[in-house]
């Protein structure tokens, strides 16, 4: 097996990672792996455009990690201040999951925020129906603080809900 080579992202990148996004969040392919949100909604994940936004975001980073030369998972980390963090988007490919790499990802997530932005804590949302991440999210230290927050239901670039009750647990970790 190949070496995971872990990299910042680039706007060069970002013709990549969108289609890795889309393929493990939606859609049939998405189906093969086990963190789709294929049941919950369809259309994009995310769009180029809010990647590209990301990559030029002083206080965002995209962490990639490929393989042989091929992308193969991500995750975004963004400073929210007051010792904050927020990690969004991990992604894994379907046809490389349950290998680790989720969990390295994260790893590095948290190291970013620690050493770059100087967090304590580490959040994340997740949608409220996916159990079993949030039960994953659970056995890598993080816990649900008891905030809910809507899911944007209205703005096609998160996607279109294909249930009305869409919305997003909170979940916290410390990095100290």
């Amino acid at each position: 097996m190949d070496e995971v080579i872990f990299r910042e992202a680039t706007a060069a990148d970002v013709p990549m990672i969108q289609p890795l996004v889309h393929n493990a969040y939606r859609g049939d392919r998405a189906r093969l792996g086990w963190t789709h949100e294929a049941d919950l909604l369809e259309a994009q994940r995310v769009d180029e455009d809010q990647l590209a936004a990301s990559i030029d975001d002083p206080a965002q980073v995209i962490v990639l990690a490929e393989q042989a030369g091929v992308l193969i998972g991500c995750v975004l980390v963004a400073d929210k201040g007051a010792s904050l963090a927020y990690l969004g988007m991990l992604t894994v490919d379907a046809t490389v999951q349950a290998r680790g790499l989720g969990r390295r990802l994260i790893d590095r997530a948290e190291a970013l925020a620690r050493d770059r932005f100087g967090a304590t804590r580490m959040e994340m949302t997740v949608i409220v129906q996916r159990t079993e991440l949030i039960e994953w999210y659970e056995r890598r230290g993080y816990h649900q603080t008891g905030d809910r927050r809507p899911f944007p239901a209205s703005d096609p670039r998160f996607g279109v809900p294909l249930r009305s009750d869409l919305e997003f647990v909170v979940m916290e970790r410390s990095l100290a």
